[in-house]
């Protein structure tokens, strides 16, 4: 009995260079809440500071504002005293995305305490390749995937031919880079009755100086109540552009709707050529096309969504094997 009630020790210590927050804080705060609980489970000790237990780093970043639990540098001055320390950088941004100046700077010199990089979406890995980013370095690309807990297709809607597809898409900002000028001519263009058996629902913030005509609308929201409404939709619909790895689509999708997407929104284009149709300016001919292969994308999305499980499963292999190597690079131990 004290066998079984002695504490197993971890498989190994990871540190996180964010803490968790409740709420909608963003896609790397979801990054960072499944996978630490799937680490937990996995038998990982998690922690959000550095000292000498830790064997590895999972480091993303907090935007232009700061914010990390400790910092790239502090990484750095670890890894000097303990040469088994591993640090994996994620990154899920850049400067296209918002029209700064400075993030892809902070980004590169951040991935010098990096022993692998993981981005988001091959588009963004092709981005900083193109200007800092050195393509030898280890790196790879893992999708990222929302909670199946929550956003998953069990009782979702289903669209029957002859009645009006619904079409759906949520942001919290209410930049126009949002996509917000296409989804107004959808808006205008079912309203014009030239887009018939069609509807649009838009969820969370838009800009004040849009004045919509049909499309029903909802206040932000977040987690089970988000994902009901998704469910009672029959399609998702995103134009926003330059996306790393966008998770607004990636919630949609794990709730089963296809997607109608825009050619220009960066890592969002690599889910949208399996499991949508291409936004254009004829939104008719678009959405007419995307209305007759529903089905046939539906069920695409259903046999092989993007998943929060498959997300962390990549991640805890990846951090599995880097300490397996970093200690198999130790001094041997006498027996």
């Amino acid at each position: 009995m004290k066998w079984f009630l002695r504490r197993r020790k971890p498989v190994a210590t990871v540190a996180f260079n964010m803490i968790p927050r409740r709420g909608p804080y963003g896609g790397g705060n979801q990054w960072l809440n499944q996978l630490a609980s799937y680490l937990k489970a996995s038998g990982y000790a998690v922690q959000y500071h550095l000292d000498e237990r830790v064997d590895c780093v999972a480091g993303t970043h907090a935007g232009l504002g700061g914010g990390l639990a400790f910092s790239y540098e502090e990484v750095l001055r670890a890894k000097a005293g303990n040469p088994r320390l591993v640090c994996i950088q994620r990154i899920n941004d850049n400067d296209a995305r918002k029209g700064t100046s400075a993030m892809d700077g902070l980004l590169a010199e951040a991935n010098r305490a990096a022993d692998h990089t993981v981005f988001v979406s091959e588009w963004l890995r092709d981005y900083h390749v193109s200007r800092w980013f050195d393509a030898a370095k280890p790196h790879s690309v893992i999708l990222n995937g929302a909670d199946p807990s929550i956003f998953h297709p069990i009782g979702g809607a289903t669209w029957r031919t002859g009645r009006p597809l619904r079409l759906v898409t949520h942001h919290w900002s209410d930049n126009m880079s949002k996509g917000f000028d296409f989804y107004q001519k959808i808006d205008e263009a079912i309203a014009s009755g030239a887009l018939k058996e069609a509807e649009l629902w838009v969820i969370g913030r838009w800009p004040a100086k849009i004045a919509w005509q049909r499309a029903r609308t909802f206040p932000p929201c977040v987690g089970h109540q988000l994902a009901g409404l998704l469910r009672e939709c029959h399609g998702y619909v995103t134009a926003s552009r330059h996306e790393p790895g966008a998770m607004h689509p990636v919630e949609g999708l794990q709730c089963g709707l296809p997607l109608l997407y825009h050619p220009e929104t960066g890592g969002t284009v690599e889910l949208g050529r399996r499991y949508g149709i291409e936004l254009s300016d004829d939104t008719v001919t678009a959405f007419t096309r995307f209305r007759e292969c529903h089905d046939a994308l539906r069920q695409k999305v259903l046999t092989d969504p993007p998943s929060g499980d498959a997300m962390c499963l990549a991640y805890r292999k990846l951090i599995q094997r880097l300490i397996a190597e970093a200690r198999r690079r130790e001094p041997a131990r006498e027996h």
